[in-house]
């Protein structure tokens, strides 16, 4: 039974493109998603509100197996028919038994093609990123959060995965999706994002890159080199040496890569340990899936110093000579690429150094540069779009918790102001780990702004980054009680207007994503 199928059937009134008001009997009348409506074995299943509440509903003959594999409470909606009605809540059991039966919720390792991540801090935007995804080529990552993003938010690996299943079958997305471990740094947090059901993984070996190697004398240099613990790596430094020192390496037309032997050792010295960390990694979860269902990024984008194309160049080939299989590489950038506003640097040199960066993931031919902190770089969009080499993929995660506190801002002023006051104050603490540089003096008090005014202090890169860093305060906050300061609220808020909230994604988002879109 489809969506029409389901109005012919019962009273039905629409709400909208999205949305219909059901009526199933004198005292049921639901909200039904109609994009959701999906059968299997004449059982009918799709996402339905009453209210605020959202659950899955399932609707069968009596005595139907099919529904027993979720809970829920049954409604008898028709004393004339075997027809029952069961009403399921969207956790963690139901979201699993979905995806046993409709393969299209459980996600997936995305492979070698243009891929874009949709960070969703809230579990409330998804179905807005799929409809922003309309008519754009990427392959999206719905679920991505990292054990950064975990612990400040106070949710589960479950908690984000299961959002992304229910807003995919409530949007009747069949396309396929992946889910990000983001930002992996232990072998504990492979085993605990991998229980959640995780097919992607994102390696940080940040800790172990030296910045130092950038500024180290030619003899320094050499003792740290000599300091490898090069048994584990099954190498020495004088065959490693050997097979970068003055070599040519042909990338493509007019590209001609040629280390000198200091090259070679900053090379080694930056990120020989980050290249044995992610060989440890990358073996473990190995040994926890098969080959095929999982897929690995690599990221050394969170350090200080820039990495060069010849870096770029070692870390791939050594990782690929320790049988590290990898699907995509985020290097360290040249330029600013701080958190939630736009690109910082030299456009024309940042085009010229990511286009040898493409060069060489194509030469490699088997993995996608990924832009990592991607959220808003609009300006390194449309040279990256320009440019259209290999393949890319563009990782966001606080963009999306900024447009849902838009919503905020125009539908709750004075709830925005408090948060707006609380971020402020909050900023110098929390900004610590993060790449940002706003300045808390040019923001004014919130009861300082009009109404009106509030929606444009999302294009103040100041605001932006204060409420950017401190969504985890913000979102698990208590008063003396134990009552959530703003997390209810702002949730409340975001429900009371779905479609707004929505309908901003999708516009922030086509932003995004217009600059690849070729012409």
């Amino acid at each position: 039974m489809n969506f029409e199928n389901l109005k012919e059937k019962y009273a039905s009134v629409s709400k909208g493109d999205y949305i219909s008001a059901v009526k199933f009997d004198d005292t049921h009348e639901v909200d039904v998603y109609k994009n959701s409506v999906q059968s299997i074995d004449g059982t009918t299943f799709f996402i339905g509100r009453e209210g605020l509440e959202k659950s899955l509903y399932i609707l069968s003959n009596s005595g139907e197996k099919l529904p027993d594999k979720f809970n829920g409470e049954v409604i008898r909606i028709s004393k004339g028919n075997n027809l029952v009605l069961k009403k399921c809540g969207l956790n963690r059991q139901n979201s699993l038994s979905l995806q046993e039966i409709f393969s299209f919720t459980k996600p997936v390792p995305l492979g070698l093609t243009n891929s874009f991540g949709f960070g969703d801090r809230l579990g409330l935007a998804n179905a807005g990123h799929i409809r922003a995804l309309k008519g754009y080529e990427f392959r999206p990552i719905f679920a991505q959060q990292s054990i950064r993003e975990l612990t400040r938010t106070q949710r589960t690996a479950e908690d984000v995965l299961d959002a992304a299943v229910w807003a995919v079958f409530q949007e009747g997305f069949q396309s396929g999706f992946g889910a990000d471990a983001d930002h992996l740094k232990t072998k504990e947090d492979i085993d605990r994002l991998v229980a959640a059901g995780f097919p992607t993984f994102t390696f940080d070996p940040g800790e172990y890159v030296n910045n130092d190697a950038d500024i180290l004398s030619e003899a320094d240099l050499k003792k740290k080199a000599q300091e490898i613990p090069w048994e584990k790596l099954n190498d020495s430094l004088s065959a490693l040496t050997a097979r970068y020192e003055n070599k040519k390496f042909e990338i493509g037309k007019d590209f001609v890569i040629q280390p000198s032997l200091i090259d070679v050792l900053k090379a080694v010295v930056k990120y020989n340990g980050s290249i044995l960390h992610i060989s440890n990694l990358y073996n473990h979860l190995a040994s926890k899936l098969p080959k095929g269902k999982f897929e690995v990024e690599v990221s050394v984008d969170e350090t200080d110093s820039v990495t060069t194309p010849f870096e770029h160049f070692f870390i791939a080939s050594e990782l690929k000579r320790l049988k590290v299989e990898f699907i995509s590489l985020a290097p360290r950038f040249i330029g600013d690429f701080e958190k939630g506003i736009d690109y910082k640097g030299d456009l024309n040199l940042f085009k010229n150094e990511y286009e040898k960066h493409a060069k060489i993931a194509k030469h490699f031919g088997s993995y996608k540069i990924s832009l990592h902190s991607g959220s808003d770089k609009f300006s390194a969009y449309k040279v990256i779009g320009s440019l259209n080499i290999g393949f890319t993929h563009v990782k966001t995660a606080g963009t999306s918790y900024l447009e849902a506190l838009k919503v905020v801002a125009i539908k709750e002023p004075e709830l925005f102001r408090e948060i707006l006051d609380f971020a402020a104050n909050l900023y110098d603490v929390e900004k610590k780990s993060y790449h940002v540089s706003a300045d808390m003096k040019r923001i004014k008090p919130g009861k300082e702004y009009k109404d009106e005014e509030l929606e444009g202090l999302f294009y103040s890169n100041d605001a932006r980054q204060a409420l950017h860093v401190t969504y985890g305060r913000v979102l698990t906050e208590k008063d003396s009680s134990g009552k959530y300061l703003f997390r209810e609220k702002i949730y409340k808020c975001l429900n009371e207007n779905e479609e707004l909230h929505y309908e901003i994604l999708i516009k922030h988002f086509k932003r995004h994503m217009d600059p690849f879109k070729l012409s």
